[in-house]
């Protein structure tokens, strides 16, 4: 079986004594039934452990649904097991088992002994497995249960139906993302945050240790040095400030990233950050105090032969300069927390992408989501902090009425005001598209494809000040537009079928030859990159996934068009907006 993803999980935070754990594990797995319940303890783990139930072979980190798994089982899968007997020689290290992440509550044991659980199907999972691992060959169990029909589990675009459909599609259970061990000494860098400071030429590190010891930070360029710190003692939260002697901002279309070189005591850690700041002025979207129009595509990473994992991370940088060949200058990464490796190449190729989080199936009626959502959360936004091409958060997609209950709008507003307080460097939009309760950015997706009334309407923001809204006409008083920033974050969608053993869907029916497909391109994108009132627009979307077939790209990210046409869509895409003038 070959072993797949074998490059380090995290750029932002590699070590070098590392060990990668892909590859082939034993594995076993329960079909859906009804009125499953997720197992509250360690015990159901152990119970299937002991039963020596393994009766496949799985290749991690690619779920059982995938085709790359060796096993491609669509159907309903409740809980989902894995076994591997792995060496362990780490003398004086500490070990920490890592998962990339894993769908949905994950249960580890050593050797038999919990190592501890995990809820959330999108953030890592991190377990200090020192007491419990012994010299040589040990033993990794992992189960992962999930239920996508649970109204308390984010499923984002996994289908809650047997099969796909709409806009919804094949699911992903349990391990998506790569498994290491990392061997860490006693006194150790836990985390770190990097401010970085355009105006002084600065970053300021944010470093959480665990015990005390000396730390030396030094700063390179392109392989040269442009600044370090040191102190004899460090512990706990401590702030350290570099000044770098040479500026080179990072902006949309140029990644220029510095190295980090950190050191507590023994443990040396890796890292990198791009110098740049953002901000909002009035209408402007700010980068480095430039107007950027976020020129915007609809990425929701999905791989037909890996589902949410891409095959290798070549996979992961076509689809980034797919879109940057279009004259697209970056990405809502939707419905799905994009694995780090992806991040890391949007910030080496200057690529500006929105964070989110893969809200459907939650009951966002219930005041109980307030604290499920909140924990999954905040681990995602400190996951990915630190990325440069990371310009602003968004937590919620379209909160339409959840099983005919309107959302709770203190769900809203408690994980604006949470993420603010995590984050106050970047804009913050409570929900995309609906319904706005506390928000940096009005954003809106409209879907209409009659051109005129299109442009008519969003005209309006410039002639009366005043935002069409085309949710409001079936749902009155739900939303009220203040004066905020404008970001179009959905609009096309143009279907184009290239696969007709399915029965596809998108919008506009009507389009029947490549150049009409082209044309409505043009007169939609164009009505918002000359409205001198809005900076952005994210346009659905990049390549078709199964049956949604509107995308830029089929599913093998295939060309569904002649040169011509996509030199059309780039010319329209390339054009300086008038809130860049």
């Amino acid at each position: 079986m070959k072993i797949c993803r074998q490059e380090h999980p995290n750029p932002q935070f590699e070590r070098k004594k590392w060990q990668n754990l892909n590859g082939e594990w034993d594995f076993g797995f329960k079909k859906g039934i009804r009125g499953f319940r997720f197992s509250k303890d360690g015990k159901t783990a152990l119970e299937i452990r002991e039963k020596n139930d393994f009766p496949l072979k799985i290749n991690v980190p690619f779920c059982v649904e995938s085709e790359l798994s060796g096993i491609g089982f669509t159907d309903f899968v409740n809980a989902v097991w894995y076994c591997k007997k792995v060496e362990i020689h780490r003398g004086e290290y500490m070990v920490f088992l890592n998962i990339g992440a894993a769908d949905y509550l994950t249960t580890v044991l050593v050797n038999g002994r919990l190592a501890g659980r995990h809820k959330g199907g999108y953030t890592p999972i991190s377990l200090d497995i020192t007491e419990l691992a012994e010299e040589g060959e040990n033993e990794i169990f992992i189960l992962c249960e999930d239920d996508v029909k649970n109204r308390f589990v984010c499923r984002g675009k996994q289908s809650e139906r047997r099969k796909s459909h709409g806009c919804d599609y094949t699911r992903t259970t349990g391990i998506w993302q790569t498994v290491y061990l990392e061997y860490v000494p006693q006194n150790y860098i836990k985390s770190i945050k990097i401010y970085p400071d355009i105006n002084d030429c600065s970053v300021t590190l944010h470093a959480d240790f665990q015990g005390t010891a000396e730390f030396y930070c030094e700063a390179f360029y392109d392989g040269k040095s442009v600044g370090n710190v040191e102190t004899a003692l460090a512990r706990g939260n401590s702030f350290f400030k570099i000044s770098l002697s040479e500026k080179h901002l990072w902006e949309a279309g140029n990644g220029r990233l510095y190295e980090l070189r950190l050191r507590f005591g023994s443990d040396e850690v890796k890292s990198y950050f791009g110098l740049r700041n953002l901000r909002l002025d009035g209408y402007k979207f700010l980068i480095n105090e430039k107007s950027v129009f976020q020129r915007l595509v609809l990425d929701q990473g999905f791989y037909k032969s890996g589902i949410y994992t891409a095959p290798d991370e070549a996979d992961m940088i076509n689809d980034i300069k797919l879109s940057l060949d279009l004259g697209f200058n970056g990405a809502r990464l939707h419905q799905k927390v994009f694995e780090p490796r992806f991040l890391y190449n949007c910030d080496r190729l200057g690529y500006i992408v929105w964070g989110e989080y893969p809200n459907w199936g939650l009951d966002y009626s219930s005041p109980e989501s307030v604290a499920v959502f909140l924990e999954e959360w905040g681990e995602a936004v400190a996951r990915d902090f630190n990325h440069p091409s990371i310009v602003g958060w968004c937590p919620f997609n379209e909160t339409w009425d959840y099983r005919s209950k309107r959302q709770y709008d203190p769900l809203l507003s408690t994980v604006y005001d949470f993420t603010k307080a995590v984050d106050s460097t970047r804009p913050c939009i409570d929900t995309s598209g609906n319904f706005h309760v506390k928000t940096d950015i009005y954003d809106v997706h409209d879907y209409n494809y009659e051109v005129k009334e299109f442009k008519e309407n969003f005209d309006k923001l410039v002639t009366e000040n005043q935002l069409y809204e085309h949710v409001l006409k079936d749902n009155p008083g739900r939303q009220k537009y203040g004066g905020q920033a404008v970001f179009v974050s959905e609009y096309g969608g143009i279907k184009w079928e290239t696969d007709k053993t399915v029965k596809s869907w998108g919008y506009g029916d009507d389009i029947k030859t490549p150049d009409e497909f082209a044309e409505r391109y043009r007169g939609l994108t164009q009505a918002l990159i000359s409205n001198k009132k809005m900076f952005g627009f994210c346009y659905t979307q990049l390549y078709d996934i199964e049956q949604e077939q509107n995308g830029l790209y089929d599913y093998e990210r295939k060309k569904k068009f002649s040169d011509d046409i996509y030199e059309k869509i780039k010319a329209v895409n390339s054009q300086t907006a008038e809130i860049e003038k």
